[in-house]
């Protein structure tokens, strides 16, 4: 932690913020002070400068504002330097691409995003992906083991993985990545194409982030989950239903 409070920064929410993302980071800092960790939650608007943090939160955007993300993050500096001493970056959807080397543009081309991740995203010759998702998370991921993850996703990316990360999941509803995984992590650095917001339907993956951040190698303190657990079970329950009666994903 870089002071007397985790530092829970969202980053650009008002060009990344247009599926709810923004809400892991109040996830964050939520379970933090239910533990009695002091935190400090910090929007960081595209208009001025990104402030030092130790868990950083990108969200997902349309076409021009991630480019212009993209732009004004590599530019600004301080998420790339942060990573490098030590600080958690939960990158989704858009947010997931631009933390990789390369993405498209919304004329197809390639832009260069910030290099946290090996990862290459290429615009998909099939359907938008939009649906729910279920994956089975892989190891990889350290010693406190995750559940099965749920979220929903609305891109058009495939994400091609590099040597030098690993896979967050498996698929085994959805499309993730493009070719049955789902995410990809490096170090501290963890990308997903998982809304719902993600964090908020998997505490698990929060509590996983925020042992990161402090620098806990054992599990937090248990907290009353029984509503994140009720909306768990509903989603995973209302993707078992429509498997079970041929309906489409939606």
């Amino acid at each position: 932690m870089s002071g007397s409070a985790l530092r829970v920064v969202v980053v650009y929410p008002d060009l990344l913020g247009t599926y709810g993302d923004g809400g892991n980071a109040l996830v964050l800092a939520r379970r933090a002070a239910w533990r009695d960790i002091p935190v400090q939650l910090i929007e960081a608007t595209s208009d001025g400068p990104i402030p030092e943090g130790d868990l950083y939160c990108l969200g997902g955007g349309e076409d021009g504002p991630q480019v212009r993300a993209a732009e004004a993050i590599r530019s600004d500096g301080t998420i790339v330097r942060a990573v490098g001493s030590g600080a958690v970056v939960l990158a989704v959807c858009a947010g997931y691409q631009i933390a990789g080397r390369s993405f498209p543009g919304a004329d197809g081309r390639a832009r260069p995003g910030l290099g946290l991740l090996d990862v290459d995203t290429v615009k998909g010759e099939g359907p938008r992906s939009v649906g729910e998702v279920v994956a089975e998370p892989l190891d990889g991921l350290g010693d406190i083991a995750l559940p099965t993850l749920t979220g929903f996703e609305n891109h058009g990316g495939v994400t091609r993985l590099g040597p030098g990360v690993v896979a967050l999941a498996r698929v085994t509803t959805g499309n993730g990545n493009g070719d049955g995984s789902e995410g990809a992590r490096a170090g501290r650095v963890l990308g997903t194409y998982l809304h719902g917001p993600v964090l908020a339907r998997n505490p698990a993956l929060a509590d996983l982030l925020l042992s990161w951040a402090i620098g806990s190698t054992e599990p937090l303190a248990a907290l009353d989950d029984g509503e994140e657990e009720a909306l768990r079970s509903e989603r995973l329950h209302a993707v078992s239903r429509s498997r079970f009666t041929g309906r489409a994903r939606s």
